[in-house]
């Protein structure tokens, strides 16, 4: 039954006439309840009930009821009864039939406490307590977020209008078995996985509570301990359900509470699900638009590129060689990186990890093409390397800096069976630093010039040493 007003009547909402014309189709269908697509205030619901003569709910109400079913866990159950109670406290001067006083007497509460009271002072102490519960769990969450924000682990959260197929999605990507029905609210408390988008790239994929048009906020407010994993995820998956008459308006409610509960700038992927439904045409197409089948498993791995896509610009796989004496290195890798594996050799310890832009950055400043670079330009005569000219540019030389371009040079030379490499130090260029090469790092004088210049000589199979630094996989190596 629908009611076109410009102002709700304000002692029964919609009007004595309609509500009378409510209570003869109650009685026409025998009904037992009355529910509101509306917020109603309690002296409202009081005199529906009166005049009707049958339950009345209003959107709220409904909704809690609806949740309170589906809760299962012990968070879950908790934010229901705190939504409730918060639903219920402003309402009780409504609700009330009986106000007589009650306790009273000396040193107590003087001339008595009356049942409102007595009621609301209850549901508060009640509030508070359900409000301290919920903080704990919250900060087990926080415990959790750290755990994987320490071991680089990104997080992609689904999002999405109520029953667009979140779930169902989370089950076909990881095999979660979480019951995924057809219903409004089926799911209520979160739940993550993780999940193996490529070689290079795991991410932990939550599922959030759906979302709905004109959503109670006091319902908001009693699950910011599970809708605030949305200000802390890197990627937002927005489903949606592409055979809904009404989707426009239902992305436009998502986007709406995105806007305010996730952190701005967060990516957004838009996942039109139980896209076999409806034909190509009726779907968007967008960088950031995807269409799957949850569950028929359809276009799974085109959605899972697309995430890779997303996340993965900001990660680098390398293969680093560190010498022993850099163990501090070592320990930021795995404190700050996904590190995948680490070789104690000979030659130092080699790690296998995924960096962020921001650690890949700073090793990249300090041992990369930001921080040193070496050009070596020279003849090669039979089985000798003869180096006609060195290049060499760095902000701060260290010597695991000149030790790394010198076993840049070997590691070349070996490759194509060069066993010696001559070079020539002239004393006029005042390269201090190639002398120092020279002289400290393996190679032999072999003449010595009146003017100062020099010959020398470095034999390529016996020459070892412990230190290496950064070296990129064969895709940034050729980038660079």
């Amino acid at each position: 039954m629908l009611q076109n007003r410009h102002v709700p009547d304000s002692h029964c909402f919609i009007g004595e006439g309609k509500a009378l014309e409510v209570k003869m189709l109650v009685e026409a269908t025998a009904s037992t309840m009355v529910i509101f697509d509306n917020e109603l205030s309690p002296g409202n619901i009081r005199a529906l009930e009166e005049i009707i003569g049958v339950t009345v709910l209003d959107r709220s109400a409904l909704i809690m009821d609806i949740f309170a079913q589906r809760a299962k866990t012990k968070e879950g159950r908790l934010q229901v009864e705190l939504a409730q109670y918060q639903y219920l406290l402003p309402r009780l001067s409504g609700m009330g039939r009986s106000l007589s006083r009650q306790g009273g007497g000396i040193g107590t509460r003087g001339p008595g406490e009356t049942k409102l009271e007595s009621d609301r002072r209850h549901i508060r102490e009640r509030i508070s307590r359900l409000e301290s519960e919920l903080e704990q769990v919250r900060q087990v969450r926080g415990v959790q977020r750290e755990r994987r924000m320490k071991n680089s682990v990104p997080v992609v959260a689904i999002v999405g209008y109520t029953n667009a197929g979140k779930s169902t999605l989370l089950n076909q990507l990881t095999g979660a078995g979480i019951p995924a029905n057809n219903r409004l609210f089926d799911t209520l408390d979160t739940t993550s996985r993780q999940l193996k988008v490529s070689d290079n790239l795991d991410v932990i994929l939550s599922d959030t509570v759906g979302f709905i048009s004109k959503l109670p906020h006091h319902l908001v407010d009693a699950f910011r301990a599970t809708l605030e994993e949305l200000q802390y995820a890197d990627l937002l998956l927005h489903v949606i359900d592409a055979a809904d008459p009404n989707r426009e308006d239902h992305i436009a409610v998502v986007d709406k509470l995105i806007s305010t509960l996730a952190k701005p700038g967060t990516p957004v992927i838009y996942c039109y699900n139980k896209a076999d439904l409806v034909s190509k045409e009726e779907i968007p197409v967008g960088e950031n638009v995807i269409a799957v089948s949850a569950a028929k498993g359809v276009n799974m791995d085109a959605l899972l590129k697309k995430i890779e896509d997303t996340l993965g610009h900001a990660r680098h796989r390398v293969t680093l060689r560190l010498p022993y004496s850099m163990g501090g290195t070592v320990d930021t890798l795995h404190s700050k990186a996904k590190v995948f594996s680490v070789d104690y050799t000979g030659e130092g310890i080699e790690i296998d990890a995924v960096l962020d832009d921001i650690l890949y950055g700073r090793l990249r400043d300090k041992f990369g093409d930001n921080g040193i670079v070496s050009v070596v330009i020279g003849e090669i005569s039979g089985d000798t390397l003869h180096i006609e000219l060195w290049l060499m540019s760095c902000r701060v030389l260290k010597r695991d800096m000149e030790l790394a371009m010198l076993d840049t040079l070997v590691a070349a030379c070996r490759e194509r069976n060069i066993c010696n490499i001559c070079g020539y130090y002239y004393q006029t260029a005042k390269n201090g630093m190639v002398r120092d090469l020279f002289g400290k790092f393996g190679f032999t004088k072999t003449e010595q010039f009146e003017n100062g210049d020099s010959t020398w000589h470095l034999d390529v199979a016996g020459y070892s040493n412990q230190n290496h630094v950064i070296q990129v996989n064969e895709k940034e190596h050729q980038k660079a």
